[in-house]
């Protein structure tokens, strides 16, 4: 049988491998696996959102509210945005698969960070669009803005922070950047772990009504996947001016959204107390692994999200060192596949991360 030869140069997506595989793999009881790997909020959901969801669980028979109404109403106060502005994905990775299929095809270039979120050269691959990659592994904007004066690029990415180093952007050096982009150009911000960047530092937040009052060719990309803790429910979104949205609702599936998750995410976002406690938490924790570092002379890099990323030297392995936590019980993510000879690990719960520090010392 013969496929779409676009399909022969695309690696499968590896996402965190999760407790059950590593259940039957490994025999470890579900109550010994600590899963560190997928950066999803370790202190789970709000009570509110489980109560809300339990309450429509019946209405499970029924497809869901296509327009969105009680979603996009929560979204457009949030961010003081219309309507017209918002779409509303499986997860924001969905919205980036829509930009991708409105605005390149083979002839298009694409440019992004040289570690950044693997979704985007993937989406780019369907389309058969050229990846022109930085060679900081920052994002260097004086680079970005050489290489797109360079290659004419059709979409860049910007995402901040940045997954999986967990650096950001200062927004105003972004704002600076983004004035010298033309507007055929479609820039895509995606700050999935914008609410942790904006808890620690106002100077790295970007606000959504700030890029679409001034940027008509700039998209912004959020997620309840992350700080609101609702990561299985599948729910991100995209927030632009109303042209590049009318253009995305084109390729945009009916239903795409469960009637259960625009519940979950709705009442989630109402829920500012929740998010912001467990992003306090995350911080607090996050002071152990940079201690922790100092003290086994590992290079980490600041991070600005719910999650740290560790950097060996020469002799030390990260693909060893994530395997031999594997068969522990203990979940990260090496990064070896991003070309850096580290992991990634998300922040966890005080005793997630003490059985991670407990662990991982006796592999260094």
């Amino acid at each position: 049988m013969k496929f779409n030869k676009k399909l022969e140069n695309i690696s499968t997506y590896e996402a965190g491998k999760p407790i059950e595989l590593v259940v039957r793999e490994f025999g470890i009881e579900p109550k010994d696996i600590v899963k560190l790997a997928s950066n999803e909020n370790p202190y789970g959901c709000s009570e509110k959102v489980q109560h809300g969801v339990s309450e429509i669980v019946s209405q499970m028979a029924m497809y869901p509210d296509d327009s969105m109404t009680k979603l996009k109403d929560g979204l457009s106060q949030r961010f003081e945005v219309a309507y017209e502005n918002i779409i509303i994905g499986s997860g924001s990775d969905q919205v980036i698969e829509f930009l991708m299929h409105a605005k390149a095809d083979e002839s298009s270039k694409i440019l992004i960070n040289s570690v950044t979120f693997a979704m985007y050269e993937i989406y780019a691959k369907h389309v058969g669009a050229e990846i022109i990659r930085t060679k900081s592994q920052e994002h260097d904007l004086d680079e970005f803005y050489r290489l797109y004066k360079e290659e004419n690029p059709d979409i860049i990415f910007l995402c901040t922070p940045n997954n999986p180093t967990g650096d950001a952007i200062d927004a105003k050096l972004m704002m600076e950047f983004l004035e010298k982009i033309d507007n055929d150009t479609l820039v895509v911000v995606d700050g999935a772990y914008m609410e942790y960047a904006a808890y620690k530092d106002e100077a790295k937040k970007v606000r959504p009504k700030d890029l679409i009052e001034k940027f008509e060719n700039v998209i912004y990309l959020g997620t309840f996947s992350k700080a609101y803790g609702l990561g299985g429910m599948r729910v991100g979104y995209g927030l632009a001016n109303a042209k590049i949205i009318q253009e995305l609702y084109k390729l945009r599936p009916p239903f795409n959204i469960t009637t259960l998750s625009l519940e979950a995410a709705s009442i989630a976002l109402e829920d500012k107390q929740f998010v912001n406690e467990c992003i306090a938490l995350s911080f607090d924790e996050m002071k152990r692994y940079e201690e922790f570092a100092k003290e086994q002379k590992i290079d980490i890099i600041e991070s600005y999200t719910n999650f740290v990323t560790l950097c060996f030297d020469n002799n030390r392995n990260s693909t060893k060192i994530a395997d031999a936590l594997l068969r522990q019980g203990m979940i990260v993510r090496n990064l070896s596949g991003y070309g850096m000879n580290a992991i990634r690990v998300t922040v966890g719960t005080k005793e997630q991360n003490s059985r991670f520090f407990e662990l991982i010392s006796e592999q260094l």
